[in-house]
């Protein structure tokens, strides 16, 4: 799939909004309308390394379980995460936080996501509409982040170690 961008303007301090996102258990909390079931891949949420593998409740998804590891965290203006995801975990995926300093004391968040499937069938359904979905839900969640963060509610679960 293209890449695409989705952007949010916060009315909260870049670092303030970094050190959010850099913590991964918080993902849960804006992408619970499409990422559910997160278990975090080791203990410490914060910073390089930290991953959660999630499940993707999209339509037609038989293989919808992926998996996300920060990758490079440059505070306070860049996260980039790298997972997999789909069946055999053979999509690549890859996306990119921007932060970068707005008027008046905000921040601009800017969310870039790339997929790379690899077999005719996942670029199927990525043809038949997977694309336009992940994009919606997408810029839903970058919604939710700004009413989380300016208002404090509409927050979903935090991620946890898995128990099992």
């Amino acid at each position: 799939m293209e890449p695409f961008t989705v952007e949010s303007t916060i009315s909260r301090p870049r670092e303030e909004v970094f050190e959010y996102l850099a913590d991964i258990a918080n993902h849960a909390e804006f992408t619970d309308h499409y990422l559910v079931d997160w278990h975090l891949t080791r203990e410490d949420s914060y910073g390089l390394g930290a991953g959660a593998r999630y499940r993707i409740k999209a339509p037609r998804a038989r293989f919808n379980w992926a998996d996300m590891s920060f990758a490079e965290v440059q505070p306070p203006f860049r996260i980039v995460e790298r997972g997999r995801g789909g069946k055999y975990n053979r999509i690549r995926m890859l996306g990119t936080y921007t932060l970068s300093p707005g008027p008046g004391g905000t921040t601009r968040v800017e969310y870039t996501i790339e997929t790379v499937p690899v077999m005719p069938s996942d670029h199927l359904m990525e043809a038949l509409g997977g694309s336009a979905w992940l994009r919606r839900k997408t810029r839903k969640a970058m919604r939710r982040l700004r009413t989380i963060l300016e208002e404090g509610r509409d927050r979903g679960r935090r991620a946890t170690v898995a128990a099992r």
